[in-house]
């Protein structure tokens, strides 16, 4: 008759045995470093002529990634419109609960390159190939996304009408810049008619 070997239970297994630790699960990335991230990705050198032949299209793409992702971690619902047709790139939607949505169209602009100690932003659409600027009823806002500073300048179109041009003062420079009362300015997109800050 054989004897059956007696089993250790399971109590005492788990004490012999040392417990493995969970994996951490990964932490989602900061929103700093979310757009360290995509400023990386845009201010990157392409090396191929085809890269560079791209690279005002692409950065402008990412720009606008940039802008979704900032404005919805903000609290705005942001819409993109299908196609390619309309002036704007976005609509953002205040999307405050118990209120009335505040709808703005924004029109995404980015620049990567200090000149003369400022950063220049178009400020335009093209129309065989003449600049023409910006009316009311097409966009409601220009976002300026100034790269090597990681910046934002949300600016009331009705504040810049018939330019064609912006021009941003690094943050270096101590002397004011005439677009610095609208950097990083998101609660304008909250207000009632995009008031201005003037």
């Amino acid at each position: 008759m054989s004897r059956k070997r007696s089993q250790p239970d399971a109590p005492q297994r788990r004490a012999e045995e040392p417990e493995q630790p969970k994996p951490a699960s990964p932490k989602p990335p900061s929103l700093r470093r979310q757009r360290q991230s995509i400023r990386h990705l845009i201010t990157a050198k392409l090396q191929t002529p085809h890269d560079r032949e791209l690279t005002t299209k692409r950065r402008g793409e990412l720009a606008e990634l940039a802008f979704m992702l900032w404005a919805t971690t903000l609290g705005f619902a942001v819409s993109k419109p299908y196609g390619d047709s309309e002036r704007y790139d976005f609509i953002t939607d205040s999307h405050e609960p118990g209120r009335m949505p505040k709808l703005f169209r924004v029109q995404v602009k980015c620049s990567t390159t200090l000149l003369n100690g400022q950063y220049h932003i178009n400020a335009h659409r093209r129309v065989n190939g003449r600049a023409i600027p910006y009316k009311l009823t097409e966009i409601d806002f220009i976002a300026a996304y100034i790269l090597p500073e990681d910046t934002w300048y949300l600016i009331p179109l009705a504040d810049i009408l018939n330019l064609t041009s912006l021009l941003f003062r690094s943050q270096k420079d101590r002397t004011p810049g005439l677009y610095d009362p609208y950097r990083e300015a998101w609660h304008l997109l909250r207000e009632p008619d995009g008031l201005t800050i003037a």
